[in-house]
């Protein structure tokens, strides 16, 4: 915008040195016009890098006059363009509004010195040029302003489009990592145990140990599709009723010699496959845990149909864990199932007391 007013102000220039050169005009309107043509170029450049209304308004007191003495001495197409450009000019430096019709009413006024007929056609026609060339000017800069705003918009859009995406990234991770411990970490952790259980019965009873390491080879197995499946980051629910897959669990348990036993109570009823996978991973992490590290004679897996909600707990009579002071612990499974049941809206819970064993529970809306 700036550049095509310059090159309007410099046309107009030429028009007014033409019509010296060619008509024997006043050479005083030619000076005028080439120290309004300077202020209108490098002088509007300067006064637009300065804050603040006072250097527009004295830019405006300045080349208004200039321009009406111009159009005393010479009123042709030059001294014309000279009126429009410093309208437009008065927009793009952002002088108040009513500033600007001030200017707009006076340009009118050069042509007070023509008769009435003349003045009056000569200064409408005048008038709609100025107001015409503020319109323009007005438009052209909300324009640029919507431009700039929405190039804006976009740059937001795009960090919240990235942050977003690492979020999701994180959340991925976080959700793989989860499959990977509650799965192949319990898979991995029943075939060691079942593996040493045939060592120790190797040599009196092969028969028992060859059971056994068939069991271990079939979890292995599972282990293996469990490590495609997170591979993939592929989610895929699990088609058997929550109370088998449990039974299921328990049955891993006593195979690895720690005798254990399920018990369901209230209406057994379809849960979504997110939460029957919670409450699977939560009563899988708890046996894992007792395997590991509990030592215990025993281990209770309650599944427990309230009115509103679901709890499976987990109960061991083993040497217990160690809890923090704010009743929480450190391991990585507990922190997974937590994450699971906060996306759910539900809770986990985890006692222990050193030398009467541990109990682990999760209650999620179902």
């Amino acid at each position: 915008m700036n550049r095509a007013l310059g090159v309007l102000t410099g046309g107009a220039f030429l028009s007014i040195v033409f019509g010296v050169l060619g008509s024997g005009k006043p050479v005083p309107g030619l000076v005028l016009g080439a120290v309004f043509a300077v202020l209108g170029t490098l002088g509007f450049a300067w006064v637009r890098d300065r804050p603040g209304p006072l250097w527009a308004a004295g830019y405006a007191v300045v080349q208004l006059p200039l321009a009406f003495v111009i159009f005393t001495i010479d009123a042709g197409v030059g001294a014309t363009l000279f009126l429009v450009v410093l309208v437009s000019q008065c927009v793009l430096l952002r002088l108040p509004r009513p500033a600007i019709a001030l200017v707009i009413a006076v340009v009118p006024l050069v042509h007070l010195g023509m008769s009435l007929g003349d003045g009056l056609r000569e200064g409408i026609g005048t008038l709609m040029s100025v107001l015409f060339a503020a319109i323009i000017t007005e438009l052209l800069l909300r324009e640029q302003r919507s431009r700039g705003e929405l190039a804006e918009a976009h740059e937001k859009l795009r960090d919240f489009a990235a942050q977003a995406e690492r979020l999701a990234t994180a959340q991925e991770r976080n959700r793989v990592a989860r499959d990977i411990h509650d799965g192949l970490g319990h898979s991995l952790t029943v075939v060691q145990m079942q593996v040493k259980a045939a060592r120790a019965v190797l040599p009196t009873d092969p028969a028992k140990a060859d059971e056994v390491l068939s069991k271990a080879q079939e979890q292995a197995e599972n282990a293996l599709a469990e490590v495609r499946r997170s591979v993939r980051a592929l989610r895929e629910p699990r088609s058997t009723p929550l109370p088998e897959a449990l039974r299921a669990l328990v049955e891993e348990t006593a195979a690895t010699g720690v005798p254990a036993q399920l018990s369901v109570s209230g209406t057994e009823r379809p849960l979504p496959g997110e939460q029957r996978e919670a409450l699977y991973r939560a009563a899988q992490e708890g046996l894992t845990n007792i395997r590991k590290h509990a030592a215990a004679g025993r281990a209770d897996v309650e599944l427990d149909y309230a009115e509103s909600t679901v709890r499976v707990s987990v109960r061991d009579d083993g040497v217990g864990a160690g809890v923090g002071t704010d009743g929480t612990t450190t391991g990585y499974g507990l922190l997974g199932l937590r994450e699971r049941a906060e996306h759910l809206g539900g809770e986990v819970a985890f006692t222990s007391t050193p030398g009467h064993g541990s109990a682990l529970s999760m209650e999620i809306p179902g």
